[in-house]
């Protein structure tokens, strides 16, 4: 795997990149003192890579504001969903025109009531695997058994108007095993009737930008990161890996 390569690479004296034959090798030392951008093949030794966990490289980065932020841990989004169990499912807001709604109270001490809202699609509810649901009041455990059967799953809470998102420290879309987030700065919720607009359409896809789009999110996108600091006994040069 890459992290044993990494380590395998820092072992030996030298590393050499095979590719660009036709560039001549050059110091880092002058690369140091050139101004951008410029192309060099260079011959030197991998000193150091950050992070040292490989898991610790993927982030979260936003293309509008260009700001990047740690991935959330599955605890930050179980006590966000745990908060917004305390205020009960509204029952005005269940059972409308673009989804159906089926409620119930769980049988332990703390008597949660949960909401499950699936989206219609003519007037009729699509298979499992087509179908985009949100959960009122779950927890993480219940969330995840529900990704694993249906398409989409969007976790919400009630207002006195609408159903509306939670706070955006937590994913606003779940596919399969994929968290999607929004970015804070950039995104303006809007509320979640306005998801009414990809049911409607001909074949509903419910694809993650167009969702995030419709529902006024700045969609986030997973990205790997890594620092190479490289050595050559003339100056030591850091290096980037930034990758979708």
């Amino acid at each position: 795997d890459l992290e044993s390569h990494l380590q395998k690479c820092q072992q030996l004296s030298v590393t050499v990149l095979t590719d660009h034959q036709h560039l001549k090798n050059t110091e880092l030392k002058t690369i140091l003192n050139s101004t951008a951008p410029q192309q060099y093949r260079i011959r030197a030794k991998l000193r150091t890579y950050k992070p040292q966990k490989l898991y610790q490289s993927i982030k979260l980065h936003c293309s509008k504001c260009n700001s990047l932020q740690e991935v959330p841990d599955g605890d930050d989004f179980d006590c966000i969903l745990r908060g917004s169990a305390v205020t009960a499912p509204n029952p005005e807001l269940q059972n409308t025109s673009w989804y159906d709604s089926v409620m119930w109270t769980t049988q332990d001490q703390k008597q949660r009531k949960i909401a499950i809202h699936f989206v219609k699609h003519d007037e009729m509810l699509q298979q499992p695997e087509d179908t985009l649901l949100m959960i009122e009041g779950g927890t993480l455990k219940e969330v995840w058994k529900l990704t694993k059967r249906f398409k989409c799953v969007i976790p919400v809470r009630s207002n006195k108007d609408d159903l509306e998102l939670l706070d955006l420290s937590a994913p606003f879309l779940l596919q399969g095993s994929i968290k999607y987030y929004g970015c804070k700065q950039c995104s303006t919720p809007k509320p979640i009737k306005s998801l009414s607009s990809i049911a409607a359409e001909q074949r509903p896809s419910w694809e993650p930008a167009e969702i995030a789009q419709v529902l006024g999110i700045e969609l986030l996108q997973y990205v790997f990161i890594m620092k190479f600091t490289l050595v050559d006994g003339t100056g030591a040069l850091n290096a980037y890996l930034f990758d979708y």
